[in-house]
């Protein structure tokens, strides 16, 4: 027993002290059919940057995996655009642009009786302060800028960066150099200018009603989150205000269409550039401060991650959906931006060198080049470049260059300083913003309250007459979960090549370090726990248990922690062979940021994880002692979270047990009324795509049925309010035993307690439908 104890100190002393563990008194001798593990320092953090490189090979080679998504007709400009179709659709649903627009005669004027809705006259135009309706019960807000000398020769949306305000881009307020001042510009040329207001990146610490601030946000992350995991985005309401002013010109215009363009800098070129590609009544854009590679957008502000973007769009195939188009690209440079890791998402975002502007630029040319107009030119024809970075971002030498090829031969760009004449004697941007935050977020509070119909319509191809019907109709939902909602890897795993080495000698059970490959750079690694009674010809079952938030294998096998009690060892004492595997969520920002480069290859930080478990399981299944059939998963907290995600698609998992995690998930995510949400804290990396319309708990653990299913939850686990766990676990016990007649494969234990392993009922759940006797 000393050398045991002595043995355990050891390895706990080499985790906490990770760079110290050469000759950390581990017995060499592996397990049979393994070679010896002699890696040394901190595995986990090895591990994570093991999937850091692989991550960033994949975003690597996702631009040359493009063309297998695109299929382009290059006969004719119809026949081009009919053929990216597809394409367009797919856009247009990752960027969140899902929802019907109000239609509307015009927009309406924002005036009360102490300030006019005239805010200013310029040379040849007047300046309006307007709104109009886009989705649900969402506005734009911003100016109107209207010639006042005779009817507009174009309409156009000037759109600022996130950092100005459009009052800046008409002249009313100072902040923007006049050369750059471009929705002013093109009204002085005689068009009509609407320039929609986006949301700043100012911080704010968020909390509930009427409670301290909690995490240090940017407005945008905000509205982001909540929009993200109800499948909208931020930049996909802020398109819907300018397609919303398309509507509006395209109706008014009728049969006398007028040109229709879209300039903006910094975020309105992004978003310029992606409301050309998606509706082709605008002719022409212009993109400033914008237009270069994508492959780093995982270190851009959070609020504009979407996923699976990189998966069929870079800058040039987003530019190659206005073909036949006009496209002017001002590489002046863009703005740049720093946040802070302090609860949001940190960002560094520096602008491209010219380099990969003219690299991006000829994918694009390359993208296109077969193309022909009408007229027998090729449409790159329709494209130009500014490369001078000397320039101011949208000068009029740009905007000369946008309006030739638009063929506006009649506008005429004026140089010099023609100044703005103010109406009112002050005009605050900050409630119009406020306002916006709050529709913005009213809309995504009002999706969620929707959500449970709309995964009810979801759900409706399950077919619960019987337990063979349901497993046959289950599986493409299994399939969408798999690709739609975790992403998948199409690759196979690598050959195993177990290491090992044992790390604890203790009365009942020793324990073995082991590491599993997986990908190139990617590998498994836990602590396997062995009985010492185990005999020749014995076939056990297993328990895979699965470690919380920053945890690591020892946690949930030594040193009984306040969360886990030693729940691995505890187990094997009672005969299961158990392992406890290193999951990835460790290291704060580094795990983070693993998200961050996953999603825009529409992948998530599961789809590295369900690999791993999937050779863990794969391994232990040649175990000698192991029964094949009787691999159990069991994890509390972000190991219950990986309960409700991992064992729906590793199916050999028997069953599975989710502790102090289990909740109304799309609620806890995008709730911005409960104290419990994650719209408060820091976990920025915590949020899916779309579960609101596709998988709550409910869903997921549906995909685990007909298998055992169980929830540990403590009244006192702040992760979530018991009417709420109790709210989803009821859909999951009528499907099994209402439904199915599967009365005795689903329960919750109830336990006063934090956020804890209980180990009594889920101990009992775990001898019963493994079927290994209790403990005399």
């Amino acid at each position: 027993m000393i050398r045991a104890n002595r043995l355990k100190f050891i390895v706990v002393m080499a985790i906490l002290l990770p760079t110290a563990n050469e000759g950390r008194g581990a017995d060499p001798n592996p397990l049979p059919g393994t070679a010896p593990l002699t890696v040394s320092g901190d595995i986990a953090s090895q591990m994570v940057e093991g999937i850091d490189r692989f991550l960033l090979r994949e975003l690597d080679q996702s631009i040359a995996r493009r063309a297998a998504h695109w299929n382009r007709d290059m006969a004719s400009p119809a026949a081009y655009n009919a053929s990216i179709e597809p394409n367009r659709q797919r856009l247009a649903h990752i960027l969140g642009v899902r929802d019907s627009r109000v239609p509307f005669a015009g927009p309406e004027l924002v005036a009360t009786t102490a300030q006019p809705a005239l805010l200013g006259t310029g040379e040849g135009f007047d300046i309006f302060a307007v709104r109009w309706p886009t989705v649900g019960r969402m506005h734009g807000e911003g100016l109107l800028l209207v010639p006042n000398n005779g009817p507009a020769i174009a309409d156009f949306v000037a759109i600022p960066d996130a950092s100005q305000t459009p009052e800046q881009l008409a002249g009313l307020a100072p902040g923007v150099p006049v050369a750059s001042q471009f929705a002013r510009r093109l009204a002085e040329a005689g068009c009509r200018v609407m320039v929609p207001a986006l949301v700043s990146r100012d911080m704010q610490r968020r909390a509930p009603p009427g409670q301290g601030g909690r995490a240090n946000l940017t407005h945008r992350e905000y509205v982001y989150r909540a929009a993200f995991e109800m499948g909208r985005q931020l930049i996909g309401y802020e398109l819907q205000q300018i397609l919303a002013c398309v509507d509006w010109f395209s109706a008014e215009a009728g049969d006398h269409p007028r040109t229709i363009g879209a300039v903006g800098y910094g975020e309105g070129g992004m978003l310029a550039l992606y409301a050309g590609a998606l509706d082709l009544r605008i002719d022409g854009v212009c993109v400033s401060g914008h237009f270069g590679s994508r492959q780093t957008c995982w270190n851009e502000p959070l609020d504009r991650n979407v996923f699976g973007l990189l998966e069929q769009f870079g800058d040039a195939e987003v530019g190659s959906m206005l073909a036949s188009r006009v496209l002017v690209i001002d590489s002046t440079p863009g703005p740049e931006v720093s946040l802070p890791s302090q609860g949001g998402g940190p960002a560094e975002m520096k602008w491209h060198s010219r380099d990969v502007i003219v690299a991006e630029r000829q994918r694009l040319l390359d993208l296109v080049g077969a193309l022909k107009l009408a007229s027998g030119e090729p449409a790159t024809s329709k494209f130009a470049v500014n490369v001078d970075p000397a320039a101011a971002f949208c000068d009029v030498a740009t905007l000369r260059t946008f309006f030739k090829r638009l063929d506006l031969k009649s506008a005429t760009l004026p140089d010099g300083d023609h100044p703005v004449a103010s109406q009112v004697a002050s005009h605050d941007p900050a409630a119009r913003l406020a306002r916006q935050i709050q529709e913005m977020d009213d809309h995504s509070q009002w999706l969620l309250r929707e959500s449970p119909f709309v995964r009810k319509d979801f759900l409706k191809k399950l077919d619960t007459s019987s337990v063979e019907k349901y497993a046959a109709t289950v599986e493409p939902y299994r399939e969408k979960f798999r690709h739609d909602v975790i992403g998948h890897f199409d690759q196979p795993l690598l050959a195993a090549e177990p290491r090992s080495r044992r790390t604890f000698d203790e009365d009942q059970w020793t324990g073995h370090e082991v590491m599993l490959n997986v990908f190139p750079d990617v590998f498994a690694y836990g602590i396997l726990c062995l009985p010492k009674d185990l005999k020749p010809g014995d076939k056990r079952p297993v328990v895979v248990c699965q470690h919380g938030l920053e945890g690591r294998p020892t946690d949930v096998v030594t040193g009984d922690h306040a969360a886990y009690h030693d729940f691995a060892s505890k187990l094997a004492e009672r005969g299961f062979i158990t392992f406890a595997p290193q999951n990835i969520y460790i290291f704060k920002d580094r795990f983070r940021t693993l998200q961050r480069k996953a999603n825009p290859l529409k992948k998530t930080l599961f789809s590295i994880m369900v690999p791993q478990h999937q050779q863990i399981v794969n391994w232990l299944k040649t175990l000698p002692n192991v029964d094949p059939d009787r691999i159990a998963f069991y994890g509390l907290s972000y190991g219950g979270k990986s309960a409700m995600r991992i064992p729906p698609l590793v199916t050999d998992y028997c069953l599975s047990i989710c502790s102090a995690d289990f909740n109304e998930w799309v609620l806890k995510n995008a709730s911005t009324r409960h104290n419990f949400s994650y719209m408060w804290t820091g976990e920025y990396e915590i949020f899916e795509w779309d579960l609101g319309s596709t998988f709550n708990y409910f869903e997921m653990a549906a995909l685990i049925c007909p298998r055992p299913f169980m929830v540990e939850r403590g009244h006192f686990d702040g992760v979530g309010e018991d009417q709420w766990v109790a709210h989803e676990f009821a859909k999951i016990r009528h499907l099994y035993q209402a439904r199915l007649k599967l009365e005795d494969r689903t329960t919750i234990e109830w336990f006063v307690g934090p956020h804890t392993i209980n180990g009594q009922g889920t101990f009992d759940f775990l001898h019963k439908h493994l079927d290994w006797p209790q403990p005399q």
